[in-house]
């Protein structure tokens, strides 16, 4: 019997997103190895807007996307980055990562129309075990 808090099974929408998001971790891979733990998120954010430059990976940073309620616009957020059109990156500096960033995640997802995002937490000892996939039901 599966956990309430467990991930459901992942499968990639197509091939080249599966390859998109491989790119992108790689690059959050190289910024920790390079960096390490303990830093501000926005020095990691600065950190992969360079990584993903050198890897010629496509990106919009700081993205401003309007918030709706009802067919109104009530607001607007900023995006961490938004890749290749397709993927939203939020990047986190946390002890942990919570139900509650997931959610942060899949909201982004919801107000963007967008499938596949990927939450980063550069605040672990290795990289990988901080990295979700979400994708928007």
């Amino acid at each position: 019997m599966p956990f309430e808090d467990e991930d459901p099974p992942f499968a990639e929408p197509d091939p080249q997103l599966d390859e998109l998001t491989r790119a992108i971790i790689g690059a959050a891979i190289e910024v920790h190895r390079t960096l390490g733990p303990g830093l501000d998120e926005g020095l990691y954010e600065s950190a992969m807007a360079i990584e993903f430059r050198s890897r010629q990976i496509p990106f919009l940073r700081q993205v401003v996307v309007d918030v709706y309620y009802k067919g109104e616009i009530i607001g607007e957020k900023r995006l961490d980055f938004i890749v290749d059109n397709r993927v939203i990156v939020e990047l986190k500096a946390v002890e942990q990562i919570g139900a509650v960033h997931k959610a942060q995640v899949n909201t982004y997802l919801k107000i963007t129309k967008l499938k596949i995002g990927l939450l980063i937490n550069f605040n672990t000892p290795v990289v990988k075990d901080g990295i979700k996939r979400i994708i928007r039901a």
